[in-house]
């Protein structure tokens, strides 16, 4: 087997017991299982959930807290227990983990993104163990990923990796929630995720836990769309991740070697970026961008909307809508003022693109 990049991304539930402690057999198992991935040469990501409910107990919480300020204070609790297992147990394999905390601001802003990106390809680079959780204890409702399962499907996608297993309490995506309906029928691989799926999808998580089947499946679509493979299921044993990477893994396997990853500068501006204005394109701008591959000239725009700079991303609309979004090389005084030149100067032909064609998303 070729040496693969790979994100696991585990859930409070396969981390914890019913009361929400952690379960030290559970956690051992997984231990395993990396050390086991590592032996193979692989390269490990590891986004692990369980800050929370590592912490709440140690609050006197009964149950997982729902205020806010409950849940950032059980992971301020629980975070630096959490990592302090995972670095005693990961000593046993010679292996080096690092803290990652992420909030979603770290993916918004251009400049934190690209430091993140840096980061965590030194630390794979020099044999570390990346363990990534979204920072619970500052993030605020607008500002989160929803829950880890989305974190782990952009961070797979931001390292372009070969593989993302998500790891649950349920062996794989069923047709309906198999503790409900037990005639249920597992899902062993899918191409892709149809709309049905997504609507009938369970959205509610573990005791300990946020995400869902519906939260996996949003995150799944979101890997999916960036090239990269996913797993999700349930395992046993320190072989249950290399048996996955087999493809012989208790779950089901979503992927279609049709699409093309995306770089990280696209990601960037196709899931992360604020919008700063729009521009609207004639019919040969919109099939020169949409079908042959080409940068967007200003020949091909007629109208510019709101105030954007150099270095903005904003939405491009054809005849039909929206067509995609894209960095802009001109500012929207600089562009306006262009096509007002073009419009009293035939002859004239400006050969700077308004979006290059390796800064432009498709919609």
């Amino acid at each position: 087997m070729k040496r693969q990049r790979i994100v696991v991304k585990i859930g409070s539930s396969s981390l914890t017991n019913d009361k929400g402690e952690i379960d030290h057999l559970k956690f051992s198992d997984h231990i395993h299982a990396i050390a086991k991935l590592r032996e193979a040469k692989h390269e490990v990501i590891l986004v692990s959930s369980g800050a929370v409910a590592a912490g709440f107990a140690c609050l006197g919480y009964p149950s997982r807290p729902v205020t806010l300020k409950g849940k950032q204070a059980a992971a301020a609790v629980g975070q630096s227990r959490l990592i302090q297992l995972y670095i005693e147990k990961f000593k046993e394999f010679d292996i080096i983990p690092a803290q990652v905390l992420l909030t979603r601001s770290d993916f918004t802003d251009r400049e934190r993104y690209r430091n993140a990106f840096a980061t965590l390809t030194e630390l794979l680079e020099r044999g570390i163990i990346p363990i990534i959780n979204e920072n619970d204890t500052v993030s605020v409702e607008e500002l989160t990923f929803g829950d880890n399962d989305m974190l782990s499907a952009l961070v797979s996608g931001f390292l372009h990796v070969d593989q993302l297993i998500i790891l649950t309490d349920i062996n794989g995506i069923y047709t309906a929630n198999p503790r409900t309906y037990p005639d249920a029928k597992r899902l062993d691989y899918l191409e892709q995720i149809p709309d049905e799926l997504m609507e009938s999808a369970d959205d509610i998580g573990s005791k300990v836990g946020t995400g869902g089947m519906r939260s996996k499946l949003l995150a799944a679509k979101t890997a999916h769309s960036l090239g990269v493979p996913v797993f999700i299921g349930q395992g046993k044993g320190p072989d249950k991740l290399i048996t996955i990477l087999q493809g012989e893994g208790d779950g089901t396997y979503i992927s279609n070697s049709s699409i093309t990853p995306i770089n990280t500068n696209r990601q960037w501006i196709a899931l992360h970026s604020a919008l700063s204005g729009r521009i609207y394109v004639d019919q040969g701008a919109e099939e020169a961008i949409l079908h042959n591959g080409k940068s967007l000239l200003p020949a091909g725009v007629f109208k510019v909307q709101g105030t954007f700079q150099k270095g903005d991303v904003v939405e491009v609309f054809g005849n039909h809508g929206l067509l995609g979004k894209g960095e802009v090389s001109y500012s929207s005084d600089d562009l306006k003022r262009t096509i007002e030149k073009r419009q009293s100067d035939k002859e004239m032909k400006p050969t700077i693109e308004v979006i290059h064609r390796d800064r432009w998303v498709q919609i």
